[in-house]
């Protein structure tokens, strides 16, 4: 499966993920706030506001974060990933999940 990530135009969100298959079929998600209050760990590497946006949602979503497609997924990982860099956590992301 192929990931893309491009800006969203969706209202409100700032992200889109278009994944494709293998037979060319593809689904997109929208995901993270377009002007957060605060910023995401992509724009402010504060590692503080991370580990507390990392406990304050995995009480509900931890149990979503096998499957890729999924919103509260795609923000975990690529907006609060491992690394404050956009492609860099785009790329962890893809390797987590075996995507191209």
């Amino acid at each position: 499966m192929i990931l893309d990530i491009e800006p969203s135009k969706a209202k409100g969100k700032r992200f889109v993920a278009i994944f494709t298959d293998d037979n060319g079929k593809s689904t997109k998600t929208n995901f993270g706030l377009k002007n957060p209050r605060f910023g995401t760990y992509i724009d402010h590497a504060d590692k503080t506001k991370r580990k507390n946006y990392i406990a304050r949602h995995e009480v509900r979503e931890k149990k979503f974060y096998k499957n890729p497609k999924r919103a509260s997924t795609l923000s975990r990982f690529i907006l609060w990933g491992n690394s404050p860099d956009l492609d860099t956590a785009i790329q962890d992301y893809k390797n987590k999940f075996k995507l191209k």
